[in-house]
């Protein structure tokens, strides 16, 4: 089984080995939104009994093995084996068959690369791991919530096998759709806050297991819980088909005006603008879209400014009129440097993954797309759509369908300065209030941007800029940056997924 924290790219990942200037240090702004409020702590209060029987027992009682090459290792100071039950519980809890129901619960095993015990914030909600034993994150009552919230993420990959998209030959999406995958990922985190709040979990239980006996001992730690019928909806929705509402099919269909096709390269904008139409023309979604754009006709150039103005009026149209506002979905991109990310927007990409209407990044490394929900000292965490997977077409009535393939729990992670500059950043806003919130707390990042925000507020077009092209790092003659590099092997892996 693969470890559960897989890294690219070279940089140390021992907290404090960055220059205080270029790494980030996330803090947190307090919530008005009673739902994010809650979110965190029920997620963590949820999981701390599984964490305090399950994770901590096997801190204890394995032997603890050297790390790799660059990391420190651990050595254990609890549980000596002069103890002869002591010796007898150690070798049971390190026997192979322990070792697989941990590793299918939570996906993880001991030689994992990480060794921080610094927050981890995941989609504005912040696991702490300070309580670890002997330095070991993974000991702490946090990590076993930290992994249960990433792997109830939704994972699309590239799938094979579905029916041609319009009067093309594709049925599969292998080596260039991974920038629609990543945007898939990113809308459904937003459907799922939407209907569930942030602190939904999946139903471990209906997801495939290794074996009874985990199921069984799963229900009586967790609880038997009833798959949710809305969550089954939400990943029929985003099946491979023409019927299906968020398909990559509709979404190449609703970005024909911006260049998208099967087969071609797509870039984050192009991406948002699809969305934007897609929300627009189909009337599946919702939530209204809104890009925020850098100038008063919506097209690329200037800084990104939300307009307080223009969302209102993009709720109001969402709504067919019938109200001020609605829950709504903003998509921000960027292009935050020329051949690579701008160092001094690595704390200011970090930090938005702070606010409670957090969606996380679209991007990745340069010119392979994938989904980032996460961030970790210097790291930023992420979910991979380039492995390929059969179709899987999921009916809105099914629920005992195999979800499996909808969720990882494979965590890997890269340097955050290491992406592309070429982006997209999310944020959901359930009404009003929250959208106020999620102002106040960007004004307040612009604020303490040194004069180089990611992106501004204004209550109009009319009111005056605070932030000019210049101030953001933003070339007006950089194209779009399009993802997924094609091989002569088709359904080979490419060199992000060769970890």
């Amino acid at each position: 089984m693969k470890n559960l924290f897989e890294r690219t790219g070279t940089a140390n990942s021992t907290s404090g080995t960055s220059s205080s200037s270029n790494s980030p240090k996330f803090n947190c702004i307090s919530s008005n939104s009673s739902d994010h409020k809650s979110s965190s702590s029920s997620s963590t209060k949820a999981s701390s009994l599984l964490s305090g029987i399950v994770v901590s027992a096997f801190s204890i009682f394995e032997p603890r093995e050297k790390k790799g090459v660059g990391t420190k290792s651990k050595i254990s100071t609890s549980c000596s084996g002069s103890n002869g039950w002591a010796a007898a519980v150690k070798r049971v809890m390190a026997s192979g068959s322990m070792r697989r129901i941990r590793e299918s619960m939570f996906g993880f095993n001991k030689s994992s690369a990480v060794t921080s015990t610094s927050d981890i914030w995941l989609l504005g909600v912040c696991y702490k791991l300070n309580d670890a034993i002997g330095g070991d994150p993974v000991s702490s009552s946090g990590f076993a919530a930290f992994v249960e919230d990433f792997s109830s993420r939704i994972l699309m990959t590239y799938r094979k096998g579905f029916d041609a998209i319009e009067d093309s030959k594709y049925t599969s999406d292998v080596n260039w759709g991974c920038m629609l995958r990543s945007s898939q990922m990113l809308v459904a985190q937003a459907l799922l806050v939407h209907q569930f709040g942030r602190s939904w979990r999946k139903s471990v239980n209906k997801v495939r297991s290794s074996g009874l006996m985990l199921k069984l001992f799963l229900c009586i730690i967790i609880g038997d819980k009833q798959i949710d019928q809305g969550y089954i909806e939400i990943l029929h929705d985003f099946g491979d088909s023409e019927e299906s509402a968020f398909s990559i099919h509709k979404i190449l269909e609703a970005g024909k005006g911006y260049g998208l096709a099967a087969g071609s390269w797509i870039g984050p904008y192009a991406t948002c603008r699809a969305w934007e139409t897609l929300a627009r023309t189909g009337k599946a979604l919702p939530m209204a879209v809104y890009i925020v754009s850098g100038d008063e006709d919506g097209e690329r150039g200037g800084a990104p400014v939300v307009c307080v103005e223009d969302v209102s009026g993009c709720c109001r149209e969402h709504s067919g009129g019938g109200a001020d506002w609605t829950a709504i979905l903003l998509l921000v991109p960027l292009v935050l440097g020329l051949d690579k990310l701008n160092p001094r927007y690595v704390p200011l990409l970090g930090a938005t993954f702070t606010f409670p209407q957090s969606l996380g990044i679209l991007g990745g490394k340069p010119g392979v797309s994938t989904y980032i929900v996460g961030v970790q000292d210097e790291n930023a965490f992420y979910l991979d759509p380039h492995d390929v997977q059969q179709v899987t077409n999921i009916t809105k009535t099914d629920l005992e369908a195999d979800t499996s393939s909808f969720h990882s729990n494979v965590i890997r992670h890269i340097p955050l300065e290491s992406i592309d500059p070429s982006l997209a950043i999310g944020f959901y806003c359930r009404d009003k209030d929250d959208f106020d919130d999620f102002c106040s707390r960007a004004s307040k990042l612009a604020n303490e941007s040194n004069g180089a925000p990611l992106f501004t507020v204004t209550h109009s077009r009319n009111s005056p800029k605070t932030a000019s092209q210049h101030d953001m790092g933003v070339s007006e003659n950089r194209v779009d940056d399009s993802y997924d590099m094609l091989h002569s092997n088709d359904g080979q892996e490419d060199d992000w997924q060769l970890l």
